[in-house]
């Protein structure tokens, strides 16, 4: 059976509320839209990719916009399981960021590593610019978020040409389409949005990388873990105080090994009402978001709007 790293690293062609500034619960600022010449800078902060592995199709996307891809050769550096030491990625990391002509930062790969990268001293620069990764990525996600800086994507680089489409339009500035899921508590709410992994997050617990969540939406998805284990994160979040102020949830894909389930165990479904439905805000169940395919982008921090009757994750103009 598949070991939850190598779930991660196959759906990845590729975060305490009193320690964090106020700005870091506002709404998402906009970002000037990437164009025809804008420079993306793909980074590897996980786990070591396949030196031989083709991103070429990456590439003609990119072309296709216009916008120029830059791969440096250490995305397929190996110290271990790593990209490279933590000293190596943090290094990668501040480069792009710190690298004025560089609008977008595309994370590669995944499995597990970038919250290493935090602990060893990354830090994002005052300037906001575009990212895009989910899963071990969340962590940089939420950490750029809870640093008060706009443009953090919550998807992936691959996936069918439709879903590339809509990573595009976020990046350009274009509107995109509501993602339907499927109803599980009532009600209509508005709030920014905070998208995860929920295991990433959850070790981000107590950590200054996982921002505010009051009046949030927080959308969570997860891979490789059975439902009692998803129990046990969400009681973690529900004891630490984590979940009382959300404005709504919403949960992308779960996925697990059959055999994590026995006869009379709760199913997936079943955790998550049981875990979220008394918290007497809109949940909306089975959202097209997380790994596998489609995994629709979510850009965090933006306004959005949650219908927990009829299951619509929609982000305002």
């Amino acid at each position: 059976m598949a070991t939850r790293r190598t779930l991660l690293l196959s759906g990845a062609s590729t975060i305490i509320t009193a320690l964090l500034p106020p700005r870091a619960m506002a709404v998402q600022r906009r970002l000037k839209p990437l164009k025809p010449g804008s420079r993306i800078r793909a980074v590897n902060p996980g786990t070591w990719m396949d030196p031989a592995i083709d991103l070429q199709l990456l590439r003609d996307r990119c072309d296709q916009q216009q916008w120029h891809l830059e791969i440096p050769a250490a995305v397929t550096r190996q110290w271990r399981y790593f990209s490279g030491t933590d000293r190596q990625r943090v290094n990668d990391l501040t480069a792009a960021w710190s690298d004025p002509s560089v609008d977008a930062v595309l994370t590669l790969g995944g499995g597990w590593g970038a919250a290493r990268v935090l602990e060893s001293g990354f830090r994002f620069p005052r300037v906001a610019k575009w990212s895009l990764g989910f899963s071990d990525m969340s962590s940089l996600l939420l950490a750029q978020w809870a640093a008060g800086l706009p443009g953090a994507i919550h998807g992936s680089s691959g996936g069918m040409d439709a879903q590339w489409q809509r990573t595009v339009d976020l990046l350009s500035g274009r509107p995109v389409a509501p993602l339907q899921g499927e109803p599980c508590r009532g009600g209509v709410v508005r709030g920014p949005l905070v998208v995860t992994n929920l295991t990433v997050a959850t070790h981000l617990i107590g950590t200054p990388w996982l921002p505010s969540l009051k009046g949030a939406i927080l959308v969570l998805e997860d891979v490789g873990e059975a439902p009692y284990r998803v129990d046990r994160m969400l009681t973690q979040w529900r004891s630490a105080g984590l979940l009382q102020h959300l404005a709504g949830v919403g949960c992308g894909r779960f996925s697990w090994a059959e055999n994590d389930i026995l006869p009379g165990d709760f199913t997936m479904e079943e955790i998550l009402e049981e875990r979220l439905g008394d918290l007497n805000i809109p949940v909306v169940l089975n959202l097209p978001v997380g790994h596998g395919r489609p995994n629709q982008a979510l850009p965090v921090g933006a306004l959005a709007q949650l219908d927990g009757r009829s299951g619509r994750l929609s982000l305002m103009p």
